[in-house]
């Protein structure tokens, strides 16, 4: 499984909109409104590298009032039972 996060610039008066319609994609599997240089963090989820071409620039750049996505794929993922035994040194 190929996790993908999805950096969504567009037009202001559309934010609402348009995390809806991303929403409702295929293989979206969170969909976040965001303070910064980006308006919306899409997460994917695909079985595969080559299906991201049909979700983003075959689907989310093609919604009415996108103007630019930037996508970071994941490596590896961490829980916080992981983040924890991270930091574990062994003291009781």
């Amino acid at each position: 499984m190929v996790t993908a996060f999805v950096f969504i610039t567009c037009e202001p008066r559309r934010i609402s909109d348009i995390a809806q319609e991303i929403a409702e994609l295929p293989n979206v599997a969170e969909v976040y409104s965001v303070t910064g240089d980006y308006d919306i963090i899409a997460v994917l989820r695909v079985n595969a590298y080559e299906s991201l071409d049909d979700a983003v620039p075959g689907g989310i750049a093609r919604i009415d009032g996108v103007r630019h996505t930037t996508t970071v794929l994941a490596f590896r993922r961490y829980s916080r039972r992981d983040l924890e035994a991270g930091f574990d040194i062994g003291l009781s």
